[in-house]
């Protein structure tokens, strides 16, 4: 992508509106960026080490997968259905992205199976090739934050957005839900850390919600922890 007047085109000028795409996209950054560094640092020769960073691929791959099939799904059929066209662009990108999944798995798999000799070589092809795939995606997600974005609030209320954002929240599994929130609580700000919990707090069985905050707990510094402590009333252990 390098049509630079498009990715710097400014989404909005007045006040906040609800923003769908960026909660989800903090967390596919902090992913990304997090398994780009692992697997840059691999030590193919520890198995256990292989294990675990390929497994993390693995998991990334298959958020980015459910994530740009549930825009397919929701995100884009409501832009075409009030401004036919304007999500051709990353329409696009997402059967490039899925392309480029189906590539990046096959050589994870590749290089489980390969004699020790070859691993070398091919973990570092493999990091070059999630590095330019983590590259081109934060650019699409760029699009879809501006341009995306602008459609959307030009032709929605924040009323019909919560409610399409329901809607997508609803088609997701449980497993969905909590490998995305395992990288989205830590990558938000505490303001909207706080929110986002308050919101999941009045829709979830109490003791599923003491479960979500000890899963969060160890994620987050003293600091953040301290600060969502206080947002939530949670009494300090």
């Amino acid at each position: 992508m390098n049509d630079t007047a498009l990715l710097d085109r400014p989404a909005a000028t007045e006040a906040p509106r609800a923003d769908l795409y960026a909660p989800i996209h903090k967390a596919l950054r902090h992913f990304m960026t997090d398994t780009l560094h692992k697997v840059g640092g691999l030590d193919v020769a520890d198995a256990h080490e292989m294990q675990a960073t390929l497994g993390q691929l693995d998991a990334l791959l298959a958020l980015c997968r459910s994530h740009l099939e549930h825009e397919n799904d929701f995100m884009h059929p409501a832009i075409e259905a009030r401004q036919p066209s304007a999500s051709a662009r990353t329409a696009l990108d997402h059967i490039e992205h899925g392309h480029a999944i189906d590539a990046l798995r096959a050589e994870a798999r590749n290089l489980r199976e390969a004699p020790a000799a070859r691993r070398d070589a091919l973990a570092m092809r493999l990091y070059r090739h999630l590095a330019l795939f983590v590259a081109e995606n934060l650019q699409h997600m760029h699009v879809e934050e501006t341009v995306n974005n602008a459609a959307l609030w030009a032709h929605y209320s924040d009323d019909e957005l919560h409610a399409l954002h329901g809607r997508l929240l609803a088609s997701l599994s449980e497993a969905e839900m909590t490998e995305a929130s395992r990288w989205m609580l830590p990558a938000l700000t505490p303001a909207e850390r706080a929110g986002l919990l308050l919101e999941m707090r009045g829709k979830m069985p109490p003791e599923a919600f003491r479960g979500l905050l000890a899963g969060l707990r160890p994620l987050l510094t003293a600091a953040a922890w301290s600060k969502l402590e206080r947002a939530l009333f949670v009494p300090h252990a």
